[in-house]
């Protein structure tokens, strides 16, 4: 009688440390949004890009002592990961290239899209079945982007384009992901870090400006922040089912609204909040879905042995 009930317990505690990690790892990714907003007022996107990558390294360099730098070059699937490295360091930049010029939370909303583009791409990537209520729900999505895009002459723009790219580019590494779930986060994060600095550094030829002491301190702390981020989500995955923490990642966009509203005085648009509620009611139905469909859970997110 006292066994089940503790591991009913435990269950219940990890459930709710995956929780919890969810929602600050998206407070941090909605904090290094707004911070990287207010830099690229100031400096080039590529030397934003460049210093906040070596920034990260404060992070990742114990992480990689402790598991052995030789296991960095330990990977599957090696065309894969070049792949998500691409994608990854492309979400990046196309993200700070969009809020240069737009609201966070304009961007941040096309970002909202990402688990539609991840459940139409699961079916043409992955082979997993996608029944027609979820087909329905993609294309209520879509709708919603198309709303907030506003695709005409006079209306559409270069950096939604930016977000829009970029928004596709992060679906593509979420899949990636769930083919790469054996390799550990070190060497996830590690590699994406590593594309973005040498997308940085290339970005920055020739729009280098010296930043002030504060300026560069900044920069670094983004790279942390954001390192941060994504060890604390990737961890949050692994302790609790993804069906479960995938709705909270809209926090997102609450969070953007708010930061936009405060650091900015940014108010989002009707255009932008029909959209992305269109987007945001779309997504938490084909996680709904999901669940319901899927009778079996696999024990666990990640196999045993993965940092």
């Amino acid at each position: 009688m006292t066994q089940p009930v503790a591991q009913n317990s435990t269950i219940r505690n990890v459930l709710l440390a995956g929780i919890l990690l969810m929602l600050a790892g998206d407070f941090l990714f909605a904090l290094n949004d707004a911070m990287g907003k207010w830099l690229v007022a100031s400096f080039s996107v590529g030397q934003v890009v460049l210093i906040r990558s070596i920034g990260a390294f404060f992070v990742l360099g114990p992480m990689i002592a402790n598991q052995g730098p030789a296991k960095l070059f330990r990977m599957e699937r090696l065309e894969l990961q070049l792949l998500r490295v691409v994608m990854t360091t492309l979400d990046t930049a196309l993200f700070y290239a969009a809020v240069v010029y737009l609201p966070l939370a304009d961007v941040m909303s096309f970002y909202m899209a990402g688990p539609i583009y991840v459940a139409a791409l699961s079916h043409l990537l992955l082979g997993e079945k996608v029944g027609w209520r979820r087909w329905m729900a993609i294309l209520l999505g879509f709708c919603g982007v198309l709303i907030m895009l506003k695709p005409s002459s006079a209306a559409f723009s270069l950096s939604s384009g930016f977000a829009l790219v970029g928004s596709i580019a992060f679906a593509f590494a979420i899949i990636l992901n769930r083919r790469l779930r054996g390799t550990s986060d070190t060497n996830l994060v590690t590699w994406q870090t590593i594309g973005t600095l040498l997308v940085g550094g290339v970005l920055s030829i020739g729009a280098w400006q010296t930043p002030s002491a504060l300026d560069l301190g900044a920069m670094l702390l983004l790279g942390i922040v954001s390192c941060g981020a994504h060890l604390m989500i990737t961890r949050a995955l692994k302790l609790a089912p993804a069906s479960t923490l995938a709705p909270l990642h809209y926090t997102l966009l609450l969070w953007a609204v708010v930061f936009g509203l405060v650091f900015f005085g940014d108010v989002p648009g009707p255009r932008i909040l029909i959209g992305s509620g269109i987007v945001v009611l779309a997504g938490l139905f084909i996680f709904h879905r999901q669940k319901v469909v899927e009778t079996t859970v696999p024990p666990e997110n990640v196999p045993k042995g993965v940092n």
